[in-house]
């Protein structure tokens, strides 16, 4: 594949274009300014919102995002989403009577549109106050479709917390994890990172041989197999998760090292 050339350039955020202080490296970003003045579109495939997306659209302003692991199709330069995939209430309210019988103490947040809304002893990480965040009961959690249904545990490993939750959850649900706590992100069932790609992939008329995808973690695994077995490329970083090296064509430099632009130097012929 010495000649090969991506028409489609896919990357997760978190730990693979963002460095560990969330700026992206200059050499990052010219590098991807030369692939779009040839008309090769950027993909950002993450598990993160839309509430999130805006200081990157500071950094990266053209393209498509597919956020919340697929459910969600943002497009960049409006800041404007233009698809969902929702996990509808239903499923919800079967997949939290689920669990909590199981495990009563994990607790529930949910994403959907611009908001994020938790039970009020979940503890979120980030963004505490920010607009758009508030507590609410679980049955106002479950009482709208969501892009993506959050389960936590405060003790339990990570591993051993994931696997419960898909157990649980079963054929209901699409479960995966980015995080190194104990944290279970559930999608809608079939909605994952590829199936998110694969849309933005039809709309140019490209399939997974057109493609380039980077990433770190589990949640990442579905695009790198549905890529690869289209005859693509899934690049891998230095750190990635043992699961996701498992599953590369290749692996590159760590995200603070601008890994991402290092390899896609390398295609450019």
């Amino acid at each position: 594949m010495s000649d090969w050339r991506p028409r489609l350039i896919a990357s997760d955020m978190d730990g693979t274009l963002l460095r560990s202080d969330e700026s992206v490296g200059p050499a990052t970003v010219e590098e991807l300014e030369r692939w779009h003045a040839d008309g090769v579109p950027l993909v950002l495939a993450t598990g993160r919102p839309p509430r999130w997306m805006h200081g990157i659209r500071e950094v990266v302003r053209h393209g498509t995002a597919v956020c919340c692991n697929g459910a969600v199709l943002l497009d960049l330069g409006p800041m404007e989403i233009v698809d969902e995939d929702p996990l509808e209430p239903d499923a919800l309210e079967a997949i939290t009577a689920g669990l909590r019988r199981h495990e009563p103490t994990m607790w529930f947040a949910v994403e959907y549109g611009w908001e994020f809304r938790h039970e009020p002893v979940y503890r979120p990480r980030w963004d505490v106050d920010a607009p758009g965040v508030a507590a609410a009961g679980l049955d106002e959690l479950t009482a709208v479709p969501v892009a993506k249904l959050l389960a936590r545990h405060e003790s339990m490993s990570r591993d051993a917390f994931v696997r419960l939750v898909e157990d649980v959850v079963g054929d209901r649900g699409t479960v995966t994890n980015s995080s190194t706590d104990a944290l279970a992100e559930i999608s809608a069932p079939g909605v994952t990172k590829a199936s998110g790609l694969a849309k933005v992939a039809a709309r140019h008329g490209l399939g997974p041989e057109d493609v380039v995808v980077f990433g770190d973690m589990p949640n990442d695994i579905a695009a790198f197999e549905w890529v690869r077995a289209g005859g693509g490329r899934a690049v891998a970083m230095a750190h990635a998760h043992p699961d996701l090296l498992a599953v590369a064509t290749d692996v590159t430099d760590g995200n603070d090292e601008d890994g991402v632009a290092a390899f896609l130097s390398t295609l450019r012929n």
